[in-house]
């Protein structure tokens, strides 16, 4: 048994400060724009080894096999996921339904603004709630860019949108995987997390359309993105608080689309926006050509159909297999269990990060049937199969897809790979306790950590899991409610999803805009800073300040 070690250097500060070079080492590389987004990951990786093995202590051949178990998690969900959604993607493209989709879009609204509303946020959201783990922005990125918007304004803005929803993300996954950490009831901590993110739910739509279009383009549509915001974080609310954490925000995508749709009948902007750059600051606008005229001919109804079909199958897929009793008897059917020797329990976490030592998991769960990507796959043969495909044709269709893919799904599983090594080596709990250590601050700082927790592993399931106990912990020593701060590990967490190096490189493959993983996260870091402040503060009022403080679970 190894025992993790969270001061290796005897003084806090240097450790944090040992602890953080691996993650800013990465997210320099990626932001210097001068070295690819995998060299970047493989340079982190052995870095993060180094560190782990030099400084915090722990064996290199435990050092080692996390690292590979965390390339193999890599592409597996993660991977699989991205690469039968590109698939997809690229079927619709080949049979001409992505154009219809394009011109079914258009007949919605052809102002941008708008279908950033639709796609980005509401139908994000929706793939969010169903499956989450990449798939929002995989499928968001690829239809925008499918509509003709920029690269940058399709990577950047999925990324943007797909925040509010995460909490509740794969069927309210984070949510369960907080309660299994802190032994908190997940009705409470879904019902504390739907007191916190309905307030961002309204900002987000307005921050989306205003990084793309400015204040005044956001201005002029302001009816449309308030009936937005608020037909999805009132039900987020309610069914958080009244229903249960699981279908949060399949209720409210649902009903966030069908009432922006409906707005859109009876309300237009006074002039259209037709650009697809982002106003002022797209880096790739320069080198574009026009955007391409768009067929304004009303689709037939079987048109409209055929280019609905394909993403009809796949919501009804990952509406299947994100409940629970599939994933049961899918598991019943076809589960390989790798318990990773002399890795799995044989190291401790322990206090305080943990109230007693307690082994660390490390098993690879190969769940072929039950993961997300495989329902996609299903998803897609079946519309390849509708759209007249042959088998043939739909293997060479695939094997184009891998090579397109090949590069980035390098660099998701190396992105897991720091992930998981620094998780099992402590180095996470390390830069989580120099955040613990901040006092009356605290409720700002502890929501702060649930960002850094998603920034670094890519998952608010996993930074919950990561950090949900110390957060307890933490919280009852300071005399502040401990489900107050674990729901704020979530909700913070969720404005680090859009600067996870996993998510830029999702993004970046979905819009086929490899090799500018740097401008991406250029793009959106000072955004997720800033919400990521915004959430603290607010958990801030929740913690200290009357009337805000009736809103605190116990």
């Amino acid at each position: 048994m190894w025992n993790q070690v969270y001061n290796p250097l005897g003084n806090a500060a240097l450790s944090t400060v040992a602890a953080a070079i691996p993650v800013v080492t990465l997210l320099v590389l990626i932001a210097s724009g001068k070295v690819k987004a995998h060299i970047a990951a493989i340079v982190a990786v052995i870095l993060t080894n180094l560190i782990a093995i030099f400084v915090f202590t722990m064996p290199a051949g435990m050092s080692i096999r996390a690292s590979l178990l965390g390339i193999v998690a890599g592409f597996f969900p993660i991977g699989w996921i991205v690469l039968n959604v590109i698939f997809l993607y690229q079927l619709t493209v080949a049979t001409g339904q992505f154009e219809l989709l394009k011109r079914a879009v258009g007949g919605v609204t052809e102002d941008r603004r708008l279908q950033l509303l639709l796609i980005a946020f509401s139908f994000g959201a929706f793939f969010e709630g169903a499956s989450g783990f990449g798939t929002p922005v995989a499928v968001t990125g690829a239809v925008l860019i499918g509509l003709g918007f920029s690269p940058l304004a399709a990577s950047g803005l999925s990324l943007i949108a797909n925040t509010a929803p995460v909490a509740y993300g794969a069927l309210g996954t984070p949510i369960q995987g907080l309660a299994t950490v802190t032994g908190l009831d997940p009705y409470i901590l879904g019902a504390m997390v739907g007191r916190q993110l309905p307030v961002f739910s309204l900002i987000v739509p307005f921050w989306v359309v205003w990084a793309f279009a400015g204040w005044k383009g956001m201005k002029d549509i302001w009816p449309a993105i308030l009936v937005t915001g608020v037909s999805f974080a009132i039900p987020q609310f309610v069914i958080s608080n009244y229903i249960n954490p699981w279908i949060v925000d399949i209720g409210a995508s649902l009903i966030s689309m069908g009432c922006l749709i409906l707005f859109l009948k009876v309300w237009q902007p006074r002039q259209l926006w037709l650009s697809p750059a982002l106003r002022g600051k797209d880096e790739s606008a320069a080198t574009m050509t026009a955007p391409k005229l768009m067929d304004k001919t009303s689709l037939t109804q079987s048109e409209l159909w055929s280019a609905l079909l394909p993403w009809i199958i796949v919501c009804i897929v990952m509406l299947v297999w994100g409940t629970g009793g599939f994933k049961t008897w899918a598991n019943s059917i076809f589960t390989w269990n790798y318990p990773v020797p002399d890795l799995h329990n044989m190291i401790n976490k322990v206090p305080p990060v943990a109230a007693k030592p307690t082994p660390e998991g490390a098993v690879f769960a190969f769940t072929y049937l039950s993961f997300t990507g495989t329902g996609m796959l299903i998803a897609a043969i079946i519309s390849g199969f509708l759209a007249g495909f042959s088998p043939a044709r739909m293997i060479t269709e695939y094997g184009r897809t891998i090579k397109l893919c090949a590069i980035s799904l390098i660099t998701i599983s190396a992105m897991l790979a720091i992930g998981t090594l620094t998780r099992l080596s402590g180095v996470d709990a390390t830069l989580g306790l120099a955040f613990a250590a901040t006092g009356v601050l605290y409720p700002f700082f502890g929501t702060l950590l649930g960002w850094l927790g998603v920034a670094l592993t890519g998952s608010d399931t996993a930074s919950n899991i990561l950090f949900g106990n110390l957060q307890k912990i933490t919280s009852e020593q300071l005399g502040l409610s401990s489900v107050l701060m674990a729901a704020a590990n979530s909700s913070g967490g969720v404005m680090g999803k859009m600067i996870d190096a996993q998510s830029i490189v999702v993004a970046s493959t979905a819009t086929n805009w490899y090799g500018h993983e740097g401008t991406i996260l250029r793009f959106v870091f000072k955004h997720s800073i800033a919400l990521a402040c915004l959430v603290g503060l607010f958990v801030m009022l929740q913690a200290y300040v009357y009337p805000f403080t009736l809103m605190v679970l116990k």
